[in-house]
This record gives structure tokens, C-alpha cells and sequence, in this order.
């Protein structure tokens, strides 16, 4: 299948570039499946699709400040790491002052092994470069530090947000990110991007479906930057997905697997939940067994959901793997029509933006 045929028009204006002011009053396009019925609500207005028969599942994992711009030492020249993810064996809370990471680098200079860079005020943090990796950028680094990695990242690090969304630097916008580019969820940190579909739920959305009798469980998938890597190959089945990793829960999988039983519908909150379950599920003959492991699972048209029912999401890029996704799901024409839809009635798109119900 052509790449091509996942792309579609959008004005940089809808580009959302901020959160709306206030969570939890985003728009929600509705999308009916079965017959492609489109409906313009509201995220508060989630409650009203979802049964105390279904369930949702959402992705609790934590967006840490991974981005940091320093200095090479000799030559005075910026450079800018992004840690990715922790090497085998490390915890991303570990407490060591000196841990090793996978990163990219960004840099005016051509890197060399042995390089170290310089983080912080009065250089706090040191980045030595070990060795390259696969992939444009990749790094195994080892970070010294005279406090926890993590700890002193709260104090120097920078939001990773999207590269679509422009940031001048300043204390003001860093400090709205740490807030708005985090799920009000959020538990388990190791994710340098956010699930964002779950940006939009607030504790009062979450009271009100308790209310209604709805359950709510969750998995962890840590978001890397590969959600970010464009589609370049021509054909969608030449392009490979990122490795990232996951945990399901005991008391996550018996509730999966009990919704499934009794004929109710799973609610997946984003794409990150989606992968994590449909692998799990390809792996186990539909069902979902406790444990953790690794996805790069490509859903793409046609596909057969084993778990998901419905889908919470954003709207996303063009070409994108996550709009090849939600096409596999609800159709890809039908997907393309909503997207024009979304367009003509001004939603805003990605991280930031607003959001689409599959239902």
C-alpha cells in the first residue's frame, strides 16, 4: 500500500502550538464505524458513549524533561541531547549519580566517542559519549552528575515537546509544558513524548464516568521519539516501527479479559494503549496475560483488532503511522473524509489539539 494514500491537506494554522486554556474543554469529533456518521461534541461528552459494561484503558506513563542544551567545553558550541531510554539494567528513576542512557545528539560538530558536553549553570551535569548507535543521531552516553539524574533534570531539562511545536525557551512556556504535556495520570516516568489523547481527561471527566459505573484500568508503554519519524519509504510495508517498552498488570489483563467475556466494548485511550494491547493479544490468541516486553508493531490497513473496540485519539500528521492506524480501524477514506470535516470546522491538530472518539 502507497504511502501517498494517507496524506491529506492542512492549513499551519490548525497546528495547535498551546493547550486550550482550560483541560478538558476540547472539541471531540465522534466517529461511528459502522456507519460513518460524524458527530461535533466535546471530551466532557465522552461519558455519554461509553457503558458500566465496557471499560477503558489508558496509558499511565510519565513524560520526564529529557530534552537538555549545553555546551561542548572546548569550543563553547551548543549542543542538545534528548535521552531516549535507559541502558539494559538501569532504571529510568534510578538514583545513581552516574548512569549510562541511550540518546540523540544534535550538534554543529561532528560528534567523536569520548566527547563530553556540558548541562547546567555551573556545568552540573556531564554527558560523555561512549559509543554510536543504529539510528541517525544515537548515542550511549554516560551521564556524572553530583545529584540523581532525574532529580536534576526537574531543575535543567526542557519539556520534549514535539518538534511542531515551537518554543522560544522562556521559564513561562517550560513551565505550562511540565503541566499541560502530561496525562493528569501520569505515574511511571520513562516517556520523552506524551499519550496525548489522554491530555484531555480531567478529574471530573474520570468522576463522572465512576459515577456512571464505568471501570478503568491501565497499562504503561514508554513513548519514544519514534512516534515522531515520518513514513519515508514509498510502500507503508517497507517502513519499521521503534522498539517500546511495556507493562500490563495483573489486575489490568483480568479486567481486559473479563470486559471481553461478558460482550462489553474496550475503550483505548490513544495509540500507545492500542499497540501495547493488540500485541499482547497477537501473541496470546486474543487474550491479555500480565507481564512486560516490547512492541513495534505496525498497525496498518487491513488489520484485525483482537482488543480494541473503540479509541480515543488526536488527529495526526499526514503519512503518519498513527493515521495509518486509526484507518486500519475505522476505515481509510472514511478517516480522510472526517479529517476534511475536522478541517473545514477549525479543530486543532496534534499534541495540542483536539480530539476524535472511534466508537
Amino acid at each position: 500500500m502507497k504511502t501517498s494514500l494517507f496524506w491529506y491537506p492542512l492549513p499551519e494554522r490548525l497546528i495547535a502550538q498551546h493547550p486550550v486554556e482550560e483541560r478538558g474543554t476540547e472539541k471531540m469529533m465522534v466517529l461511528h464505524r459502522a456507519t460513518g456518521v460524524l458527530e461535533h461534541r466535546h471530551i466532557k461528552d465522552f461519558v455519554d458513549y461509553i457503558e458500566p459494561n465496557d471499560l477503558l484503558v489508558v496509558n499511565d506513563t510519565k513524560v520526564f524533561p529529557a530534552r537538555l542544551i549545553g555546551e561542548w567545553p572546548d569550543t563553547h558550541g551548543q549542543v542538545e541531547i534528548l535521552l531516549v531510554s535507559p541502558a539494559p539494567g538501569i532504571s529510568a528513576e534510578s538514583s545513581e549519580h552516574t548512569v549510562v542512557w541511550n540518546c540523540i545528539v544534535g550538534s554543529g560538530r561532528k560528534c567523536r566517542e569520548g566527547q563530553v558536553a556540558s548541562f547546567g549553570n555551573a556545568g552540573e551535569l556531564k554527558a560523555k559519549l561512549i559509543s554510536p548507535l543504529e539510528g541517525i543521531g544515537m548515542w550511549k552516553i554516560e551521564f556524572s552528575c553530583a545529584k540523581p539524574l532525574m532529580e536534576l533534570l526537574d531543575e535543567i531539562g526542557h519539556t520534549p515537546v514535539p518538534p511542531y511545536v515551537k518554543r522560544e525557551g522562556t521559564s513561562e512556556e517550560e513551565k505550562a509544558d511540565r503541566e499541560r504535556y502530561q496525562t493528569i495520570y501520569a505515574r511511571h516516568v520513562g516517556s520523552v513524548a506524551a499519550p496525548t489523547a489522554g491530555l484531555h481527561f480531567t478529574p471530573e471527566i474520570f468522576a463522572s464516568l465512576e459515577e456512571k459505573g464505568v471501570k478503568r484500568v491501565s497499562i504503561t508503554l514508554h513513548v519514544g521519539p519514534g512516534t515522531f519519524r515520518p513514513v519515508k519509504a514509498q510502500n507503508i510495508e517497507d517502513h519499521h516501527m521503534d522498539f517500546e517498552a511495556f507493562t500490563i498488570s495483573p489486575e489490568t489483563a483480568d479486567e481486559i479479559n473479563a470486559c471481553k467475556a461478558r460482550g462489553g466494548r474496550v475503550f483505548c485511550c490513544g495509540s500507545t494503549t492500542v499497540r501495547t494491547l493488540e500485541t499482547v493479544a497477537a501473541a496470546n490468541d486474543g487474550k491479555i496475560v500480565a507481564g512486560s516486553g516490547a512492541s513495534n508493531i505496525f498497525i496498518y490497513p487491513p488489520f484485525e483488532f483482537k482488543v480494541t473496540d473503540a479509541m480515543l485519539t488526536n488527529f495526526h500528521l499526514p503519512q503518519s503511522t498513527l493515521l495509518m492506524m486509526i484507518s486500519a480501524l475505522a476505515g481509510r477514506e472514511r478517516v480522510l473524509c472526517s479529517y476534511a470535516m475536522a478541517v473545514k470546522a477549525n479543530y486543532r491538530f496534534f499534541s495540542y489539539g483536539d480530539c476524535m472518539l472511534i466508537v
